[in-house]
């Protein structure tokens, strides 16, 4: 059986941002600051229109181990083909797009605005998703274990 629960009622809202303007230095301390591994990166402060997103192995494999300095653009670092859901969308259809995706965490937005971020855990503390969503995205969770 599934839940009609929307993205919107089990998301992190107002999840720190970054914008173009940052380095990867800022965003290194606001992911240490926040303890976060993902951080959007939004147009501005004040419109917060979603552009692209940074994670911890971002940092890593495209910013200190191509050799960048910290003062290197955010640009560098960040996926701008981003993925993300309208807070509208169900939680049981947020769920099969990570397991088919394989995607630990989605930006919420509304409209082109980032409200929120919902992970695989906002997903299993309200275990508001559907069984096979739900295994599949443990899956996920055991591969990263893993590695």
């Amino acid at each position: 059986m599934t839940n009609s629960k929307t993205v919107k009622e089990v998301m992190t809202p107002n999840p720190v941002s970054v914008t173009l303007n940052d380095n990867i230095y800022e965003v290194a301390v606001k992911m240490k600051d926040h303890d976060t591994g993902f951080i959007p990166v939004v147009q501005s402060e004040e419109d917060q229109i979603l552009i692209g997103v940074i994670t911890d192995r971002d940092l890593v494999l495209r910013g200190y181990a191509d050799k960048h300095s910290g003062s290197a653009a955010v640009e560098k670092v960040m996926t701008s083909d981003v993925r993300s859901v309208s807070e509208e969308i169900s939680v049981d259809e947020a769920a099969r797009l990570m397991a088919v995706g394989q995607i630990r965490r989605l930006p919420v937005v509304s409209g082109k605005k980032l409200i929120g971020i919902v992970s695989i855990g906002d997903l299993a503390v309200h275990h508001s998703f559907a069984d096979e969503a739900g295994e599949a995205l443990s899956g996920i969770s055991q591969q990263q274990h893993l590695h």
